[in-house]
């Protein structure tokens, strides 16, 4: 299954968390194909692509979403931080 199939078919937490493993799981083995490989990479490629984020759904002709509720990214985020 490929990443744009998993992302749509998100509805639930669990979806949610499951699509974080495959994330994981894809790193692992598939590294080759990640440009953003450390957690500085990646943390600072979220921020660009989010400040970002309008033009990839204008570009690809989706709507851009209106009620996102970053507090829960920014507190997953945090959370992760010293989560065991």
């Amino acid at each position: 299954m490929n990443f744009t199939n998993i992302v749509n078919s998100i509805r639930t937490k669990a979806d949610f968390v499951n699509f974080i493993h495959f994330l994981l799981e894809d790193l692992k083995s598939n590294s080759e194909d990640w440009e953003n490989k450390t957690l500085p990479e990646y943390l600072e490629a979220i921020a660009s692509w989010t400040d970002d984020m309008e033009g990839y759904y204008v570009n690809d002709n989706l709507p851009i979403p209106d009620n996102v509720d970053w507090k829960v990214f920014a507190d997953i985020l945090v959370a992760a931080k010293m989560y065991e």
